[in-house]
């Protein structure tokens, strides 16, 4: 395990679960774009869900890296599709956003994978 894929990976974890936070905290700069996306409110403790486990599985994923590569897949494609629902959505500005939470945990995978 190198000190690249621990240092990335806890920093993936970190973002993901500050992610999931603020949704469940109902931070403004999160849940207002959300409904402009047109994503359903109800949804919204279940994205939250989602990215706290994510985290989570990231950073067990130290310990036990089969869960740490499937966290790492979910955080991807959890991220692949909110850039895609922004991109449906027409806020094209705001389309760097999911990216800039994904490239964390795609390194993870890809340094996990190589290790």
């Amino acid at each position: 395990m190198s000190v690249a894929y621990v240092i990335v990976t806890v920093l993936g974890a970190v973002m993901a679960g500050f992610s999931a936070g603020s949704v469940f905290a109902g931070a403004k700069y999160v849940v207002e774009p959300l409904a402009q996306y047109g994503v359903p409110r109800s949804w919204w403790v279940w994205l939250g869900i989602a990215k706290a486990a994510g985290a989570a599985g990231l950073l067990v994923g130290l310990l036990v890296p089969g869960i740490g590569r499937l966290a790492a897949v979910g955080l991807i494609l959890y991220f692949a599709g909110a850039a895609l629902t922004v991109v449906r959505a027409h806020h094209y500005a705001h389309v760097p956003f999911p990216l800039i939470y994904l490239a964390p945990a795609a390194a993870s995978l890809v340094l996990g994978l190589a290790a």
